[in-house]
């Protein structure tokens, strides 16, 4: 039977006791991880947030009564203890940080029994993850998982001091706005005072910060909730947490400084990680040349070569045709993976074509130089030779090669060469390597829509000396856009926003939309920019998966208190779920099936 708290106050929380605290009385409260009676003497690991300390119950010390409660002890019971901090009785428990310390009880008052939990409460759980979410209550009391989320509060903490220190003002923005359908999907809210019409979640506070600066607010941040209606992944949820920063009478290397700054305080502060200033950049162009991505892993090597000038007379029709059709040929080098198994070759052939490759062509130099190849009979032994050389392969090497077009040939190595360092063990986890991406494509053009789309937004500058290209070539105008990527993960992006109003028209004027259909969906924008607007820039952080990179965690979902599953579902809340016809008539809201999304 569950007891009070009654004059009983909790001292310390587990680990913060050590052998500075022997021979003090003291109270500790948690949970029971697990309890062993060893005939006259009860050892209990008691568990809560900070760690795990042993607890020693014998009945000469607690009396008849507490020592026939501390027999009745399970996991997960709910207990304080008072009792007298000892050195160890037993060896030492190197795994513990309390490990050379026990409290031998005195007092003990059983707070709340517990069911048998139904799974484990285990650090690395290896329980099914649709089981550990549906009872995510439960499995958040893993050491592990509260290690992550006290990292996440830890690092808001430092990004909020840091800020502040540098003049930048906290400002919250609203939740429910308006839907301006530019990019991923909205999730949208149905107002009952208005039937008809909707409210938007926001995709980002994008329009309100330019908002506060064109207010005068020159330095603006907010670790604030976003949302997209959009497909999920192990980095990706349907809300997320963004640091949101932007900035007044700045250009790309002010907010570039800034960041550099931050995350240099945060990895060492929350990793112990000296981050190295100032951190690489590379363009947008270099990085899809060099690894096909533009958010490259630079951890290990492996990057593209373009063949195409080699290849484009051989006698490999395959080849030919792509480079004589304006494609390209690029090849990556796996050194020492010469004699790959046909098996595992024929695995990357097919991992290759979906990323949209029509297969996947192979050169492995042998150990003695000779040549094994999927194409070498089609080629003379003299063009081979120019071949190995341009990929630089020596003996033990192989070759892999793309042919296509551009986009194309760059998803496919890209990805290639991931999923070989991930099978080579390349990817160290340990190993942080930092790279800003920058001088992104304005401009993307969309067969879906037959139109230009913004890659970023319709507010991101060209770069000045690109603008006059937008009425003669739009596809080749570059922005000063700006991501932060980390170990092939991109982790922050931002750009200095079009603060002209004449290059905010010839922008809207690419994208396709009138005066009459940039002002239906901006108008509160753009008649502030009338009234004197700053030079300004921005940028935001995916804060969910910076601190995943930082636990050293796979997937997102390990660093959120209650994530969403892939279908973006809650296992343990059982939402999205139906509703009262009630609630959707106030609202105006007839189902196209009446059973479908209505409680019985």
């Amino acid at each position: 039977m569950a007891e009070s708290m009654k004059g009983l106050h909790r001292t310390h929380r587990c680990t913060e006791l050590s052998n500075r605290n022997i021979g003090e009385t003291v109270t500790v409260m948690g949970w029971v991880q697990k309890s062993r009676n060893k005939g006259g003497i009860i050892f209990v690991d008691l568990r809560d947030r900070s760690g795990i300390i042993q607890i020693i119950f014998e009945e000469k010390d607690v009396g008849s009564a507490d020592f026939e409660k501390a027999e009745q002890l399970r996991s997960e019971y709910v207990i304080a203890v008072v009792g007298r901090v000892e050195a160890r009785s037993g060896a030492v428990n190197q795994a513990l940080v309390t490990g050379d310390i026990e409290i031998r009880a005195t007092g003990l008052r059983i707070l709340s029994e517990a069911e048998v939990p139904p799974f484990p409460i285990e650090e690395d759980s290896k329980t099914k993850e649709d089981l550990r979410l549906k009872y995510r209550f439960l499995d958040l009391r893993r050491p592990d998982l509260q290690r992550n989320l006290m990292l996440r509060s830890k690092a808001a903490n430092i990004v909020r001091q840091f800020l502040i220190e540098e003049g930048f003002i906290e400002i919250e923005t609203p939740v429910l706005t308006k839907s301006t359908p530019e990019g991923a999907r909205d999730y949208l809210v149905p107002s009952r005072i208005y039937p008809g019409k909707f409210y938007a979640l926001p995709q980002s506070p994008q329009l309100f910060k330019q908002l506060l600066m064109c207010a005068g607010y020159d330095r603006y941040f907010q670790i604030v909730k976003c949302f997209r209606d959009e497909d999920l992944r192990a980095d990706r949820q349907p809300e997320f947490t963004q640091i949101d920063m932007e900035l007044s009478f700045v250009d790309v290397d002010d907010v570039i400084s800034v960041n550099e700054r931050l995350i240099q305080r945060l990895f060492k502060e929350t990793a112990g990680i000296d981050v190295k200033l100032p951190i690489p950049r590379m363009t947008y162009k270099e990085a899809m040349e060099r690894y096909g991505s533009d958010k490259p892993d630079i951890r290990f090597g492996m990057e593209l070569k373009n063949v195409s000038d080699i290849v484009k007379n051989c006698g490999f029709g395959v080849f030919a045709s792509v480079v004589e059709s304006g494609g390209s040929v690029r090849g990556i080098n796996a050194k020492g993976q010469a004699e790959m198994p046909r098996k595992k070759l024929d695995a990357l052939t097919d991992f290759a074509k979906g990323f949209g490759a029509k297969g996947l062509a192979y050169l492995a130099v042998n150990p003695d130089g000779t040549y094994k190849s999927s194409f070498a009979k089609f080629m003379t032994e003299e063009e081979l030779d120019v071949l190995v050389k341009t990929m630089d392969g020596k003996p033990g090497d192989l070759l892999l090669f793309a042919a296509d077009k551009d986009e194309v040939v760059f998803d496919v190595l890209g990805n290639l060469r991931l999923e070989l360092a991930r099978n080579l063990g390349l990817l160290d986890k340990d190993d942080y390597k930092f790279l800003w991406v920058t001088e992104f494509p304005l401009l993307e053009f969309s067969e879906e829509e037959n139109r230009y789309v913004a890659k970023h937004h319709p507010f991101t500058m060209p770069m000045d000396e690109d603008i006059h290209m937008l009425d003669t070539d739009p596809g080749k105008v570059r922005a000063k856009a700006y991501d932060i990527v980390l170990n092939g993960t991109e982790i922050g992006g931002g750009s200095v926003r079009i603060h002209q109003s004449e290059v905010q028209e010839k922008m809207f004027e690419v994208l396709g939309f009138t005066k009459e259909d940039a002002y239906e969906r901006f108008g509160f924008l753009l008649n502030a920019f009338k009234y004197g607007v700053p030079p300004h820039a921005g940028l935001a952080y995916g804060f969910d998966r910076l601190i995943m990179l930082i636990a050293k965690e796979d997937n997102i979902r390990d660093v959120i208190a209650f994530p969403k599953t892939k279908d973006a579902s809650c296992l343990m809340t059982d939402a999205p779920n139906v509703v009262d016809k009630k609630q959707l008539d106030e609202l105006g809201i007839q189902l196209k099936n009446q059973q479908r999304g209505l409680r019985k």
